[in-house]
């Protein structure tokens, strides 16, 4: 999975939870963990692209 496919994903849990009232503890607790694991897997990646833009800049700089 990309990060740009996590971010829609997750973007559709949201939409589908605002947009549905009646929807079930049960279904809302499973999107909820579902969205969870998403939201860590692009700080991941945020994270892992801010290193390699450091090495890239330090890189650079010798």
């Amino acid at each position: 999975m990309t990060y740009d496919q996590a971010i829609e994903k997750l973007n559709s849990i949201i939409s589908e939870i605002e947009q549905n009232d009646a929807l079930s503890m049960d279904v809302f607790v499973e999107k909820a963990k579902e969205a969870k694991k998403l939201i860590v897997f692009c700080q991941n990646q945020l994270v892992d692209l801010d290193k390699t833009i450091e090495n890239i800049l330090e890189e650079k700089a010798e």
